[in-house]
C-alpha cells in the first residue's frame, strides 16, 4: 500500500512551522509536500527539512496556478494554512483578497482538474474575525452566529469569501477551522496600531502556536490511522484553547505589566488610546467540539506570559528594579507610553483617527467623537464589564437541537424568514444540507446557497457582503443579525461603509 500524501501551505509561517515540525514525526504514515515563497526568510524557516526524503519543498507563489496544480496532484489531504493576515492585511486590502480568496480558488480548481474531488480532503483555516465585534454583553458565541466582519477588516472579508467558496465547492470532504488569536513568541513581539483596536474589555479565547501545530499533527495522524470519524468532515469549527485561554484584554495587561513590576496601570495605559468597539473576539460555547476530535489543548495563558517575559529579556529585569524605586512606575510608564505613541499615530492608529478627525473611523471604533470624549483619562476610572459568565443566547432562527438528518425545508424557511428574507425553494431532501436552494434577502437580492452555508456556518447574502458594511440598515430588517448589532450600537449609528474590494475582483 502506498504512503499517503499531504500538501501543506504556509509551512514557513507561525502556525505552519509548528505544524510541519510535528508532522514530520509521523512521516512513516505520509509524505509531505509544501509550497512557499522563494525568499531568504522562507528558505531559512524550511532549512531543517531540506534533507528529509519525506518532505518535498517547492518554492513559488500560491497564486501561480500551475505550481498549485503540481502540488495538488495525488495528494490525500491539503492543510491550507497560508494567508495574508492582519495587521499586514489592514494596509493592503486588495492583496489580502487576492491571496486569501485566490489561493482557495486555485486549490479547489486544481482538485477538480485532477479529478480528485471525491478523494482529496481540504482543511481550510478561517478566522474568528469572520464574526467580528462581539463585545460584552454578547461575548459568548458559537458557529452559526451571524457573520459580522468589523469595519475596515478586509482580512475577515477575504476569509468570509474564501470560506463560502470552500463550503459551496462541491468537494466531498472539506472542513473550515476558524482560528482565534494565536499566542506565542510572535504575538509577544507585535508592535502595531492594531494593539489599540483590541478594546480593553474585549475578550478572546486564545490558542497557542504549539497547540495549533499539535492540532494539525493530530488531524493528519488520526485521518491516516482511521481514528478521525467520517462526521468530522463538512463542518465549521471554532478553534479555541478552552477555559484556561479565556481572558479580557485588560486582564491580560494586568498580568503582563504586573509581571514587570507595575502595580498601578494608570502609569502605562491611557484608556483614550483604545477603541471601545469594532475589533473581534469572543468566548466560545462550542470550541470543545474540535478538541474532542483532535485532542490538541495543552497550553494556557501562562505560556504566553512566559513568552512575553522571554521576549523582553534583560529589559524585564531592569523594569522590575526600576518599578520598585520611588516614582519608578511613573518613569517606566512614561518611557513605555512614548514607545507606544508611535504606532498609535500611524495610518491605522487610534490617536491619528482622533487628532485628524477621521470621522468614519471615529464612528466605527467609538461610535462618535462625543463617545470618545466620555472615556476617562485614567484607567482606574474606567468602568469595566464584570459579568463575564452570563451568556446572551444568539437565536439561529430554527431548532438547532434537531439532528442535521432531520432538518428539512420548513427549518430552512424559518431561518430565512428570521434573517428578514425568504427561501424561494419549495422542496428539499430532508437532511441534505449540501444542495443549494434559492433565497432572497431583505434588500431583494436573490442568491443560491446551501443550508450548510446559511444555517450551519452563518453566511447570508453574498451581494450585501460584497457591497458595504450596511449593518445599521440590515439590523432594522434582519432580526437574526440585529442580535449582534443592536446591543452594541445606538439607534442613531446609521453610517454605511463602502467596501473597496470583493472576491469578484480576483
Amino acid at each position: 500500500m502506498s504512503k499517503k500524501r499531504v500538501f501543506i501551505t504556509g509551512a514557513s509561517g507561525g502556525m505552519g512551522q509548528e505544524s510541519l515540525k510535528r508532522m514530520v514525526k509521523d512521516s512513516h504514515l505520509y509524505d509531505i509536500v509544501t509550497l512557499c515563497l522563494d525568499t531568504e526568510k522562507d528558505r531559512k524557516a524550511l532549512e531543517p527539512y531540506q534533507e528529509l526524503k519525506e518532505v518535498t519543498i517547492k518554492y513559488g507563489d500560491i497564486l501561480d496556478y500551475e505550481k498549485v496544480l503540481e502540488c495538488v496532484k495525488d495528494v490525500d489531504l491539503i492543510l491550507h494554512i497560508a494567508a495574508f493576515v492582519s495587521p499586514a492585511a489592514d494596509y493592503f486590502p486588495k492583496k489580502a483578497m487576492e491571496i486569501n480568496y485566490g489561493a482557495v480558488k486555485n486549490l479547489v480548481s486544481a482538485i477538480y482538474e485532477h479529478g480528485q474531488e471525491e478523494h482529496t480532503k481540504l482543511v481550510f483555516i478561517g478566522t474568528i474575525a469572520e464574526t467580528g465585534d462581539r463585545m460584552p454583553p454578547i461575548h459568548w458565541g458559537r458557529v452559526g452566529d451571524p457573520l459580522k466582519p468589523s469595519m475596515f477588516d478586509y482580512y475577515a472579508v477575504s476569509k468570509i469569501a474564501a470560506e463560502r467558496l470552500v463550503i459551496e465547492s462541491g468537494l466531498k470532504y472539506w472542513v473550515s477551522l476558524r482560528q482565534t488569536g494565536i499566542m506565542g513568541p510572535a504575538m509577544s513581539k507585535i508592535m502595531d496600531a492594531i494593539m489599540f483596536h483590541n478594546c480593553l474589555d474585549n475578550v478572546l479565547e486564545y490558542v497557542s502556536d504549539r497547540d495549533s501545530g499539535r492540532m494539525m499533527e493530530n488531524l493528519c495522524n488520526y485521518e491516516f490511522t482511521g481514528k478521525l470519524p467520517e462526521d468530522f468532515w463538512c463542518h465549521v469549527y471554532n478553534i479555541g484553547g478552552g477555559e484556561s485561554c479565556r481572558v479580557s484584554t485588560y486582564e491580560m495587561y494586568q498580568k503582563l505589566y504586573g509581571a514587570i513590576g507595575f502595580k498601578n496601570l494608570d502609569h502605562v495605559i491611557n484608556p483614550k488610546w483604545y477603541a471601545t468597539r469594532n475589533f473581534h473576539g469572543q468566548y466560545y460555547l462550542d470550541s470543545d467540539k474540535l478538541n474532542d476530535y483532535l485532542h490538541f489543548r495543552q497550553d494556557g495563558m501562562d505560556y504566553f506570559y512566559r513568552c512575553y517575559l522571554e521576549n523582553l529579556g534583560s529589559q524585564a529585569t531592569a523594569a522590575k528594579i526600576l518599578c520598585k524605586l520611588p516614582f519608578g512606575e511613573r518613569i517606566m510608564g512614561t518611557v513605555m507610553k512614548k514607545m507606544f505613541e508611535k504606532p498609535a499615530r500611524t495610518e491605522h492608529g487610534t490617536l491619528r483617527f482622533i487628532e485628524e478627525n477621521v470621522e468614519d473611523h471615529i464612528d466605527a471604533y467609538w461610535g462618535s467623537k462625543e463617545a470618545w470624549n466620555s472615556i476617562p483619562d485614567k484607567l482606574s476610572e474606567f468602568q469595566h464589564f464584570k459579568d463575564w459568565n452570563t451568556v446572551v443566547h444568539i437565536d439561529h432562527g430554527y431548532d438547532d437541537t434537531k439532528p442535521e438528518r432531520d432538518l428539512g425545508i420548513d427549518d430552512v424557511k424559518s431561518a430565512a424568514a428570521f434573517r428578514g428574507g425568504q427561501c424561494l425553494s419549495s422542496e428539499m431532501e430532508k437532511g441534505n444540507w449540501r444542495n443549494k436552494l434559492s433565497f432572497t434577502c431583505a434588500f431583494g437580492h436573490t442568491f443560491q446557497a446551501s443550508p450548510k452555508l446559511v444555517l450551519h456556518a452563518g453566511h447570508w447574502c453574498p451581494e450585501c457582503e460584497r457591497e458595504s458594511w450596511n449593518y445599521a440598515e440590515r439590523a432594522k430588517v434582519d432580526p437574526f443579525f440585529a442580535q449582534v448589532w443592536t446591543p452594541l450600537h445606538a439607534p442613531n449609528e446609521t453610517r454605511v461603509y463602502k467596501k473597496i474590494v470583493s472576491e469578484l475582483d480576483v
